[in-house]
């Protein structure tokens, strides 16, 4: 399949908005989903953190099977702040509450030993469609945050109250290229990727390819799979099991590729964590 990019203009101006606020924030909630931890951590938006105290959200893990739990232990072992949650359930306030406290616990100390009552700033930030929105909406107790089910919904960088924290707001940003096509495709299988762009097929089978691999039961259970020899042999069994026939017997291809991804997506076929933490321990969080 040909490489993915994706890094449209409006990111260009969300990052310079980002770096001209950095400095009026005291920390940063670095937003992530739980299948895919790696793939999402834009490494470009460190410069703009400028040494904040970052919290790492592994947001999704609804969706993400015991893998995500070793991306935990692995971001906390380098002595950063990491919690893993699912932004729609409600319980997660008082989970992501509780962590932003304690990062801010010395700052806070001081204020008040001046007599001060600091509200304390944090930027929300990360790839697109990790759930940046619905974390905001769920830390302020109300819908003020735009959300949606793909990529780009945020656009501009804006604050918002929300109880004891002000949170800064900010769209969704990629890197300007891909180094790891890899981790690329776990963004457009999670729907990071305008799906606008990408050749929905190519997708379809390289995310078989990978299910193969790691949860060939699943595909099994959903579809029927019993032979994981070839990408297109699986793809067709995923069409012949939803009935997606043409006339003349061909394979709706396109619809079966949309049937997969949306399964993946919506959770329908299984707990899924795309990566291993023991691949990535010397990564820089």
């Amino acid at each position: 399949m040909k490489n993915i990019q994706w890094f449209p203009g409006h990111m260009t101006k969300a990052m310079r908005d980002m770096e001209a606020k950095r400095d009026l924030c005291d920390g940063v909630i670095c937003v992530m989903d739980a299948r895919a931890p790696i793939a999402t951590v834009n490494k470009n938006l460190n410069k703009i953190f400028g040494g904040k105290p970052v919290l790492y959200v592994l947001n999704k893990s609804d969706l993400a099977d015991g893998k995500a739990d070793g991306f935990v232990k692995l971001i906390e072992s380098k002595g950063k702040y990491c919690v893993k949650c699912d932004s729609t359930n409600i319980s997660t306030k008082r989970l992501l509450t509780q962590k932003l406290t304690a990062m801010t616990e010395e700052k806070r100390a001081r204020a008040e030993a001046k007599g001060l009552n600091k509200t304390f700033r944090f930027m929300v930030a990360g790839i697109p469609n990790t759930g940046k929105s619905t974390i905001v909406n769920l830390l302020s107790g109300q819908k003020r945050a735009k959300t949606g089910d793909k990529a780009g919904v945020t656009r501009d960088v804006r604050w918002l109250k929300c109880g004891a924290f002000d949170l800064l707001d900010t769209p969704g940003t990629m890197p300007p290229s891909f180094d790891n096509q890899n981790l690329a495709k776990h963004l457009a299988y999670i729907g990071s990727i305008n799906d606008d762009i990408l050749d929905m097929d190519d997708i379809a089978l390289e995310l078989l390819g990978e299910l193969a691999e790691q949860y060939p039961a699943y595909l099994t259970e959903r579809y029927g799979v019993t032979d994981f020899s070839e990408k297109l042999g699986m793809y067709e069994q995923v069409c012949e099991r939803r009935g997606f026939i043409l006339r003349g017997g061909e394979f709706d291809y396109e619809r079966g590729a949309k049937a997969l991804i949306d399964d993946f997506r919506k959770g329908r076929l299984g707990k899924i964590c795309l990566e291993n933490a023991n691949d990535y321990q010397d990564w820089e969080f």
